[in-house]
């Protein structure tokens, strides 16, 4: 527990993080795990890099322990391979008939996965074209309206009123003083 809280720790601040990979009996498909142990998350490693938590089953490794999932990515329990054995000597034609059927389910499972992560994304996609579509429409519509709108400023605008100016008054401040050179600038300024 404490060691996949320094993980994610050590994930949140960008600094490198090992973890354990263990491949399946096919040799092809790849598990990742902070430690195979009862109660930890594990993936599976797709082609591409993408970590995709394991589907519920049981799935046998290549050291020929077998992997137990119940709930998608945690895993409950590994089991060791002299349990396996002794299932062998009571009924060995029945285990090589499960073992056959669960390599490829297993490959199967992954499979259908990664179909369906991708499906699902192809339907986001989809989704987001419908909406980007509606958008263009409404779009479209205020360019009419905007045309509509140019085609009423051929109005000719109202003139502008000569007669109507507001004049200002200019208040002069000490108007009985002598004027000075001073003024007489300022006055030509404001002119």
């Amino acid at each position: 527990m404490k060691t996949s809280v320094i993980n994610q720790i050590k994930t949140l601040l960008g600094m490198e993080v090992k973890l354990e990979t263990m491949k399946l009996m096919d040799g092809i498909t790849i598990f990742e795990a902070d430690a195979f142990e009862m109660d930890n998350e594990v993936f599976i490693i797709t082609e591409d890099e993408q970590k995709i938590p394991v589907p519920i089953g049981e799935y046998e490794l290549e050291d020929g322990r077998i992997l137990v999932v119940e709930v998608e990515g945690i895993i409950l329990e590994i089991k060791e391979v002299a349990t396996e054995e002794e299932v062998v000597e009571e009924a060995p034609a029945v285990e090589e008939e499960v073992e056959a059927q669960a390599t490829p389910s297993a490959k199967k499972t992954i499979e259908s996965v990664v179909k369906e992560t991708f499906f699902a994304e192809i339907e986001k996609l989809t989704q987001e074209n419908i909406e980007l579509k509606a958008q263009l429409e409404k779009l479209s519509k205020v360019d009419e309206v905007t045309n509509e709108v140019t085609e009423l400023s051929d109005i000719t605008p109202i003139s502008f009123n000569p007669e109507n100016t507001n004049e200002v008054e200019h208040f002069q401040y000490a108007s009985k003083r002598p004027r000075s050179i001073m003024d007489s600038i300022i006055e030509k300024i404001n002119k």
